[in-house]
């Protein structure tokens, strides 16, 4: 009996183990490293990879025979292949715990919400109260010193210059979208200068009015798969702690 192949099905999960494997280990990923998890020749697999190329969802670099995600890659990875996001229960607890704090002011809600972020996902966090348009609140700054995509200092130099001056960051997160959360991969945060990052925002709402925003910065290599949730989650336990405060 002839076994049938579903060759789109099959595109996209070589597509979404290439993401992961690369959002992971920051490499490019072989032929090899996926003939191996899916039991197909290198060869078949490098005919999938070109045709992944060819439609602009990987790219090589020219010191190596491996594949890394486009922007478009990714794209696709967070419209379509996000299909389950789960947010573990210790991060869950984690996060329970932290708002169990004594928190008098907003203020304190506020910075534990960047701190609970910066922590549970590991990069860095920006929270907004729009009512405030010149204050943010941000934890993280030294998970970005560790993302090889920003060991050359000119870039990393131009990313704290955009957290320290703070105002073109908050343009950028305190946008309206109808979402719950939303995902800006490089030219679609409209800010050539970080092409090379990523934002994604939640909004944090009560009784429907938006009260502020909360983001995750880092570059287009994301774990999207665990801060989508996070931001979500953490949106729900601020707007609990808020209820007595706004």
């Amino acid at each position: 009996m002839v076994r049938s192949v579903n060759y789109d099905s099959r595109r996209k999960a070589i597509l979404a183990s290439v993401i992961k494997r690369y959002i992971r280990d920051a490499n490019p990923v072989s032929s090899e490293e996926i003939c191996r998890e899916f039991d197909l020749s290198s060869a078949t697999i490098r005919n999938i990879f070109a045709e992944l190329e060819q439609d602009g969802y990987l790219t090589h670099p020219y010191t190596s025979g491996g594949r890394i995600p486009t922007n478009k890659g990714y794209r696709y990875y967070v419209d379509f292949l996000l299909s389950q996001m789960e947010l573990l229960d210790e991060k869950k607890q984690h996060i329970i715990g932290k708002y169990q704090e004594r928190m008098n002011r907003l203020e304190d809600a506020l910075e534990i919400t960047s701190e609970v972020i910066s922590n549970i996902t590991h990069y860095a966090s920006i929270v907004s109260f729009l009512e405030w348009q010149d204050k943010m609140f941000y934890k993280g700054i030294s998970f970005i010193l560790e993302q090889p995509e920003f060991r050359d200092i000119q870039k990393l130099r131009i990313i704290l210059k955009m957290i320290e001056d703070k105002q073109q960051l908050l343009q950028i997160i305190n946008r309206d979208f109808p979402e719950r959360v939303k995902v800006y991969i490089g030219d679609e945060l409209d800010c050539p200068q970080i092409s090379n990052c990523s934002i994604v925002v939640s909004n944090y709402c009560i009784n429907d009015k938006p009260l502020g925003k909360i983001a995750v910065f880092g570059p287009n290599r994301m774990d999207y798969h665990n801060i989508i949730p996070a931001l979500e989650y953490v949106s729900d336990a601020l707007v609990d702690v808020l209820g007595d405060k706004v």
